[in-house]
């Protein structure tokens, strides 16, 4: 079973920068695209941004492009999520977890989820 581990997040004033990291177990980022979703209290989780095996392809759901920067490092089986300009709306637990389609932003699962990590944006 794949282990995911998110860490990285906090509370921090609308403007303000996180950097979030998934590690997991086993070399999964050498063979599956991976994406980080989010869950905010009373929604459903969505995928936010999402990268290729290789890394060249990489997108993101509208509401964060611009100002959200996905990377990986498959040697250390750890991708990672560079918040930038956060807004309140922001507010949610963000996952790591594989994706199905990068291009396409189709998400997927790998039949478990880690504990998340809790993003907090307020003044």
């Amino acid at each position: 079973q794949v282990q995911l581990v998110e860490s990285g997040g906090g509370l921090v004033q609308p403007g303000g920068s996180l950097r979030l990291s998934c590690a997991a177990s086993g070399s999964i980022f050498s063979i599956y695209a991976m994406g980080w979703y989010r869950q905010a209290p009373g929604k459903q989780r969505e995928l936010v941004a999402a990268i290729s095996v290789s890394g060249r392809i990489i997108n993101y759901a509208d509401a964060v492009k611009g100002r959200f920067t996905i990377s990986r490092d498959s040697a250390k089986n750890t991708e990672y999520l560079q918040m930038n300009s956060l807004k309140p709306e922001d507010t949610a637990v963000y996952y790591c977890n594989k994706v199905n389609g990068v291009s396409s932003m189709k998400p997927a699962d790998f039949g478990s989820w880690g504990q998340g990590t809790q993003v907090t944006v307020s003044s």
